[in-house]
């Protein structure tokens, strides 16, 4: 026999959110950001080891399971299982992913965490603050969506659509065996997906609530070579020393700008580049001036229309108007290899789901509607956006991305919890 739907009433509400306390969300949180460091450090850089992220996703797994979820794991690679929990509801009824990643920065410089006592994985609490690595990006957010869940289940409530929960690997070098696996292998789809991570950022509304992050920018790694002439070191005169040449560069690749201009930026500034490596030189030729200079850049706040050919030929244009006339330079730019270019995506319209029930909870428990903008960063949202489901970013956590101390605000995670609670009854509807 089908059961009827009936909205859920204020007392079922407030019996869901009275699960969802402080010291609950700091115990799961606490525990989470431990488990399986520092191995679930993912670096950016291709040339670098990924993460094995088995251990928190071995636990997650088992969270899952303790509360009823028909729970699987899907590995593109050994040690790195995504986790993929369903609580299945009535056929034709909607259908929403829950999404978080299980993968962190890395740990590089342990001696700069003096607020863990230089343990980046201890977390400590000091004020409205939890600090340690994955406390913002994003094992406080994991903690906030499993604690919704939790509080939803605990309390009896019993779903018409379908909540999958899913969690993934490789998210900090843009989802390959991660998000994207999930969807092109495992086949895994809905009708909408709410990725829990840091949109308080960048904040419209001058307030300490959180943004709703309708689209996200791109981002590419590209590689800008300088090539001189070689000479010895006691030769400065006849050298054209690539280093010294790509030290023109660096300015103007600072203040470029790129060719494809929109029309809003949604609140966040305009693409641009910034430096992340210089390479110059060969070990056993500190006698010689180097010939050739590479620059690492990551081209960022990507927008629609912008391609990986159109981010080179402006690089490209930029260094032949720095070195024009110049005959013995010379300048090439290609894609970093191993690395992705990752396309920005189309904004869900607001009033759509799961953008309509996110505001009219956010409005219902903050007093007014969110911010809406353009997270200009990766996550798991653009590859759901891509493969065509109505998908949004929504979560604690600051602008900044901490490379030390990295923090999330205590406050709004359990405002963020409540919300991811009361939004999933709303958009899958209760069974009375």
């Amino acid at each position: 026999m089908q059961m009827s739907v009936t909205p859920p009433t204020s007392d079922l509400e407030q019996r869901v959110l009275s699960r969802i306390t402080e010291a609950r969300w700091l115990e799961l949180a606490s525990e989470l950001i431990r488990t399986g460091q520092p191995r679930s450090g993912n670096p950016l850089d291709p040339d670098l080891p990924p993460a094995e992220e088995e251990a928190i996703s071995m636990l997650v797994a088992g969270k899952l399971e303790a509360l009823g979820m028909d729970v699987t794991k899907h590995s593109a690679q050994p040690h790195r299982p995504n986790v993929l929990g369903v609580l299945k509801g009535r056929e034709g009824a909607p259908s929403l992913i829950l999404n978080d990643h299980l993968d962190t920065y890395p740990a590089v410089e342990p001696h700069k965490w003096h607020m863990t006592d230089f343990d980046p994985f201890k977390a400590t609490r000091h004020g409205d603050l939890l600090y340690a690595r994955g406390t913002s990006d994003t094992r406080g957010n994991l903690a906030a969506s499993l604690l919704a869940v939790q509080a939803l289940v605990e309390e009896g409530v019993t779903f018409d659509g379908t909540l999958m929960c899913c969690y993934t690997v490789d998210e900090e070098r843009n989802g390959t065996e991660g998000s994207i696996y999930m969807l092109n292998k495992v086949g895994l789809t809905a009708d909408y997906e709410i990725t829990a991570e840091p949109t308080a950022w960048g904040d419209v509304s001058k307030d300490w609530g959180m943004n709703l992050s309708v689209a996200n920018s791109g981002h590419c790694l590209v590689e800008v070579t300088v090539e001189g002439i070689k000479s010895h070191i006691w030769r400065p005169d006849i050298s054209v020393n690539a280093i010294m040449e790509a030290a023109k560069l660096l300015p103007k690749l600072k203040e470029m700008a790129f060719t494809h201009v929109p029309s809003t930026f949604m609140g966040h500034t305009p693409p641009c580049c910034s430096v992340v490596r210089i390479r110059g030189g060969l070990p056993g030729e500190m006698q010689f001036s180097p010939d050739a200079c590479t620059i690492t850049l990551a081209v960022v706040g990507i927008v629609p229309g912008m391609t990986l050919g159109s981010v080179i030929s402006d690089i490209e244009r930029l260094g032949q108007q720095t070195f024009a006339g110049v005959n013995d330079v010379k300048v090439g730019v290609r894609q970093v290899p191993g690395s992705l270019f990752v396309n920005a995506t189309e904004p869900v319209p607001v009033e759509e789901e799961p953008c309509r029930s996110l505001r009219a909870v956010y409005k219902r428990m903050m007093g007014r509607e969110p911010g809406v903008n353009r997270k200009n960063a990766f996550n798991d949202t653009i590859r759901f956006r891509e493969a065509g489901i109505n998908a949004v970013t929504f979560g604690p956590g600051e602008d900044g991305w901490a490379v030390d101390n990295e923090n999330i605000s205590i406050t709004k995670s359990v405002m963020a919890t409540r919300i991811y609670a009361l939004t999933i009854m709303q958009i899958l509807g209760v069974r009375a």
